[in-house]
């Protein structure tokens, strides 16, 4: 018999509130008017609509704090560099090697938002030893910030399998940035949706078979989710539910997305108390079948390559076809991991 935890769509909206669903609603009529210019194109059109859908959203995102989007958060300058990685992710001629490149880029700049752009961060010193000796050993000193409070008591909660190396590119980060190098335990989950229902009925699975985690160092923390994509917040909330129905009480939760729907950031932060949604981009509906629109693809897929059905790797598999590069550089994140699941 599997063990597995199921959680409905229909859960999922009795979160939202009356005001959320015409906010929503509207929003969903501004992008299939902006459709109709996309065959045959009509670019004029195409950009006033996107424009119209841009303020739209800033304005109802302020009403929710706990949402946060970095081209609504940050100066012109970032925004502008936020737009450009956005670019080059939805693009269709972005190859597997530069979809990684700009992924990673797209990490570290919420990394930033997240922890090192408020106003409040104390300055701290590292000293390093450079590779010039003459006449003597040289060193160097620069300011970082001082983020060990946020940072040092985070575990790292993987969505299975396209979360996979976004969270070890934020788990890097916080090695990055700590005094003292530190890194994150990681959570391991396997969750999925079920590709045969729609967005009004879908359903997640959170398969426990095939997950590695230890409840006891879970309790108290500061939980990270880093996923490419929030669709529908459906898999965040089934996975954290069932952590709170064990008795695991988070401190925090952080979900970083290079792009969420704006019903997926609100169903998050309706459903899951002290949850804070950091995103790249906010993309503005869903089609039927819960996928992102205009959205980049399955993030997944583009990140480490296609499954086939019969024989989907395992994250060792995964992890191994990553390459030396990118195990070289994330050498302690991926020791960490195969520590949870090897033992």
């Amino acid at each position: 018999m599997s063990n597995k935890i199921i959680l409905k769509a229909e859960d999922l909206d009795g979160y939202l509130t009356q005001q959320d669903m015409d906010d929503l609603h509207r929003l969903d009529q501004m992008f299939h008017e902006t459709m109709k210019s996309f065959d045959p194109v009509d670019e004029k059109k195409i950009i006033e609509g996107y424009d119209k859908m841009g303020h739209e959203m800033q304005k109802i995102c302020s009403a929710h704090p706990a949402i946060k989007v970095y081209s609504f958060e940050t100066d012109v300058q970032a925004q502008a560099e936020a737009s450009r990685v956005i670019a080059k992710l939805r693009d269709e001629r972005t190859d597997h090697q530069e979809f990684m490149y700009y992924s990673q880029r797209a990490y570290e700049m919420l990394f930033r938002m997240a922890y090192t752009n408020e106003p409040t961060v104390k300055k701290g010193h590292i000293i390093v030893k450079t590779p010039v000796t003459f006449p003597v050993q040289n060193y160097a000193v620069h300011k970082i910030p001082d983020i060990d409070s946020k940072i040092n008591n985070s575990v790292m909660c993987v969505m299975l399998r396209g979360a996979l190396l976004p969270s070890m590119i934020v788990s890097k980060e916080i090695e990055e940035f700590s005094s003292t190098g530190y890194i994150t335990p990681f959570a391991l989950f396997k969750i999925s949706r079920n590709d045969t229902k729609n967005e009004s009925n879908m359903e997640y699975i959170l398969d426990l078979d095939k997950s590695f985690f230890n409840l006891e160092q879970l309790d108290g923390k500061d939980l990270i989710f880093a996923d490419p994509m929030n669709a529908t917040g459906g898999s965040l909330v089934t996975v954290v539910k069932y952590l709170l129905d064990q008795g695991v009480h988070p401190k925090s939760i952080a979900f970083f997305n290079t792009i969420s729907t704006l019903k997926g950031s609100i169903r998050v932060t309706r459903a899951l108390e002290n949850c804070t949604c950091y995103t790249l981009w906010l993309d503005p509906v869903m089609n039927e079948k819960a996928y992102i629109m205009p959205g980049l693809g399955d993030a997944g897929d583009r990140l480490n390559g296609c499954d086939t059905k019969d024989h989907p790797r395992n994250i060792i598999q995964l992890l191994s076809d990553y390459g030396h590069n990118v195990s070289g550089l994330y050498r302690s994140q991926l020791f960490e991991i195969e520590r949870t699941v090897l033992g």
